[in-house]
């Protein structure tokens, strides 16, 4: 009997995909690649937090950066909604928080676990530092707890280190606006990208004082195989719109994926 063209040509292309492929192929495992953007406002411990206006915006700058590193972004609005399992396979994990984040138990031992290991990258922006407060260990993964914000104007920043992909394209210094954040229990082992400027602010105002660890804006860490990026700036709506400052955030990116 014969056989049709278009049968014919479709036994041909079977047949080569057939000895094309072979008898055993090789696993390869799948390369994480979402971003998990997480912009929960949550309470204190002793009464509600403050929510950032610019949080929206901030997700789409976001999205995008993720875009541009080849990975998926993923908008969490609240934790509670994130499955350990979506922790464990996610590429990075973007902090714009506030308050006691409800990270619950299982989460916060999947962040520490794919952190420690190198597959969970994690990037705090601006009010991260002011999260998480009842949670100990989150203090060691952010880099430093947040103690103050007696300023808010126009200052320069010293770049500390000219070398980072966060700060590569900015010169000797940087002309911003925005909260000037104290921090405590800054990790010893931080590496500060950017920090104030000397006498810039005015110290007899309330809450004034020059913190043990300086002024550090942004910084850099590891441990183990994990990497945390943090930038303190970001609390104005115009960061968001600043190639600048978006461009120190998709440094700080890269450099968490150098690893992956």
């Amino acid at each position: 009997m014969a056989v049709a063209p278009v049968e014919a040509v479709a036994c041909v292309l079977r047949a080569l995909e057939h000895s094309a492929t072979p008898e055993h192929q090789p696993y390869t495992p799948e390369v994480p690649k979402d971003m998990l953007i997480v912009t929960q406002v949550a309470p204190y411990a002793d009464g509600p937090a403050g929510v950032h206006g610019v949080l929206g915006q901030a997700s789409t700058a976001l999205a995008q950066l993720a875009e541009g590193a080849g990975l998926d972004p993923v908008f969490v609005a609240d934790v509670r909604d994130l499955s350990p399992q979506h922790l464990e396979s996610a590429a990075v994990l973007s902090l714009f928080t506030i308050g006691e984040t409800p990270f619950s138990p299982p989460q916060r031992q999947a962040i520490v676990a794919q952190w420690e290991a190198g597959h969970l990258g994690v990037m705090g922006v601006h009010s991260a530092t002011d999260a998480c407060h009842t949670w100990p260990g989150y203090g060691d993964i952010i880099g430093a707890r947040f103690d103050g914000h007696p300023w808010t104007q126009d200052f320069t920043i010293a770049v500390d280190d000219r070398d980072h992909p966060a700060t590569a394209h900015l010169g000797d210094s940087w002309d911003w606006r925005d909260e000037i954040y104290l921090f405590r229990a800054l990790r010893p082992d931080a590496q500060v990208l950017l920090s104030l400027a000397p006498d810039q602010v005015d110290l007899s105002v309330p809450g004034g004082r020059i913190p043990e660890c300086g002024f550090p804006l942004a910084w850099c860490h590891q441990e183990k195989e994990g990497r945390t990026f943090y930038s303190a700036l970001g609390h104005f709506p115009g960061a968001w719109e600043t190639p600048t400052y978006l461009r120190h955030l998709a440094g700080g990116l890269a450099w968490l994926r150098e690893s992956a």
